[in-house]
């Protein structure tokens, strides 16, 4: 799904916006994160050098605004019935793929976030660590060295076996 999404991305906004700012917006995005990022960063040609830091940059900055807002943005939505069962959603969703964190919470964090399967990743990773209630320090230290791990699989893959397989 994310190579989908992000050739997708790649088509569309690239033919409008610089590269730069479309990889930066798909590295924002929960789901694509900096996986997509760099995969339409070398679709859109764009040098290894300079995307990496588009794409860490852009999926880190959700990172503490979830961790230190999405308890009370969720309290504030369960006060409308019709977004409570949409909250309700999200959280089961994240907690049903938290034992992995909890077990070894700074580790089982980093590893949760920096290894790309589908639905880890550091907004799904800040997520649990706000509702299992992780230290905030060090649940950004451990998202970080995440998104960091994520990054260089992903650099791997994207500038190494999909340029191969494109190029």
């Amino acid at each position: 799904m994310t190579n989908t999404l992000a050739t997708w991305f790649a088509g569309h906004l690239g033919q409008v916006m610089p590269a730069e700012l479309v990889i930066f917006i798909v590295s924002l995005l929960p789901i694509l994160e900096c996986r997509g990022g760099l995969i339409v960063a070398s679709l859109l040609g764009v040098k290894m050098w300079t995307a990496i830091p588009i794409c860490v940059l852009g999926n880190v900055i959700p990172v503490p605004f979830i961790l230190f807002l999405i308890r009370k943005v969720f309290a504030f939505c369960r006060r409308f019935k019709a977004l409570r069962p949409i909250i309700d959603k999200l959280e089961d969703r994240a907690m049903k793929k938290s034992d992995s964190v909890a077990k070894g919470e700074f580790l089982g964090l980093l590893l949760f976030v920096g290894v790309p399967l589908p639905g880890t990743g550091a907004w799904t990773g800040s997520l649990i660590a706000a509702l299992l209630g992780i230290d905030r320090r060090k649940a950004i230290v451990a998202i970080l060295l995440g998104v960091a791990l994520a990054c260089f699989i992903m650099t791997v893959f994207s500038y190494g076996f999909l340029a191969n397989v494109v190029g």
